[in-house]
């Protein structure tokens, strides 16, 4: 009788156990991930694998209230940072951003495009003042950026916002032949892409040299391939395009007009009940898989692990193009791995029809969970010197 209680009692805490371990998501070397996990409008994975020495990569899901107010608007809401030049600035987003809209939100007791670009806007504001108080110090944190693509589902609508080159797409079904179709619904900002050089040129007319190619690469004076992000203060501000900054991000003219844009892409899509699932993911996992190729991945699987799989894809697809086994490929540290592939996050929202049309009350249960990564000190500035 005693065993049997002794054996229960094992059993009992061993799933709480495993419940609390898994539920900010498991660790394995340099892979982060959280397989399954509920919001609002069904499930979702999430999985984020580090390449860089420090993580650039930031991401988070937050699902329940977008607002302060009871009666404000709920739903989802999904942001993937992809940092360059160091992790500040995706850190930064990944503290503030969220917290912006919900601001904005209660102000106009809605959700709306315009809620969501007042909350870009504060969001780019607040990281200059960081700039501007550290620059005597750390001079070169004016040349860290990042990318910034936001997903928000709510009332049954899914905005869209992007700075710079991360993705969002949509799996959507065929009712004719029940295959699921791949579309993209973020717009980018690289100027490898050639509409984006012709914007570039467009607002820079006096500037012939504002798009070059540089070592078969496309980038914006010779030094970044995106033309929108947060952050970059050395190319939106000729005050911090100076000395101490590093000579290889200083322009040998000034100029008198942001160069880079913080001004996000936004689009709204009204979710119908063949929309299955989005798949939003920086650019390290668009490098190795299409669109069509990523959603096939989701589709012809289960959804615990979706994520995970996808990265494990493209980790796959790296590791052929060097040549080498995927088990190898995994065994290279952070710092050396960034010359085998970028960071990559990855998150897959499963959208449950019923749901996403469905009413939820503010007393639905709520969701904050942030991408992991190797734990090193929040502050530490990577170093952005010649290479």
């Amino acid at each position: 009788m005693l065993s049997r209680l002794v054996n229960f009692l094992r059993a009992c805490w061993r799933t709480s156990s495993d419940r609390g371990s898994d539920a900010a998501g498991r660790q394995d070397g340099l892979l982060w991930y959280k397989d399954k996990g509920l919001h609002l409008n069904g499930e979702f994975s999430m999985a984020v694998v580090q390449a860089n020495n420090l993580l650039e990569d930031q991401s988070q899901i937050e699902s329940g209230s977008l607002s302060t107010l009871e009666s404000g608007p709920l739903g989802t809401f999904v942001g993937i940072y992809d940092g360059h030049g160091g992790p500040e600035t995706s850190r930064y987003i990944n503290d503030h951003l969220f917290q912006h809209l919900k601001r904005f939100a209660t102000e106009q007791q809605s959700m709306s495009v315009d809620v969501i670009k007042k909350a870009y806007q504060a969001t780019e504001e607040g990281f200059f003042s960081v700039v501007a108080k550290q620059w005597p110090m750390k001079p070169q944190i004016a040349a860290v950026g990042s990318c910034c693509l936001v997903g928000v589902v709510c009332n049954g609508t899914l905005y869209i916002a992007n700075l710079g080159d991360s993705r969002a797409v949509l799996g959507r079904r065929v009712k004719a032949t029940g295959e699921v179709l791949a579309i993209q619904l973020s717009s980018e900002h690289n100027v490898g892409i050639e509409s984006v050089r012709q914007e570039m040129r467009s607002l820079h007319p006096d500037d012939t040299h504002v798009v070059v190619l540089k070592h078969n690469v496309w980038r914006v004076k010779g030094l970044i391939q995106i033309s929108r992000s947060i952050g970059d203060v050395y190319l939106k501000k000729p005050e911090f395009n100076r000395e101490p900054l590093y000579q290889r991000f200083r322009l040998r003219e000034t100029f008198k007009k942001p160069i880079l844009s913080s001004e996000p892409s936004i689009s709204m899509h009204e979710l119908q009940p063949y929309d299955q699932f989005i798949i939003f993911a920086s650019d390290g996992l668009w490098e190795h898989l299409s669109n069509q190729d990523a959603v096939d991945i989701v589709q012809k699987h289960p959804r615990n692990g979706s994520a995970r799989r996808l990265v494990k894809a493209a980790l796959l697809e790296a590791a052929k193009k060097r040549e080498m086994r995927y088990t190898d490929l995994k065994k290279i540290e952070r710092g050396v791995r960034r010359h085998f592939h970028d960071d990559i996050t990855v998150v897959v929202v499963f959208l449950d029809s019923n749901l996403v049309s469905k009413a939820c009350s503010a007393n639905s249960p709520s969701l904050s969970l942030r991408g992991g990564g190797v734990n090193l000190p929040a502050k530490t500035l990577a170093p952005c010197g010649p290479t």
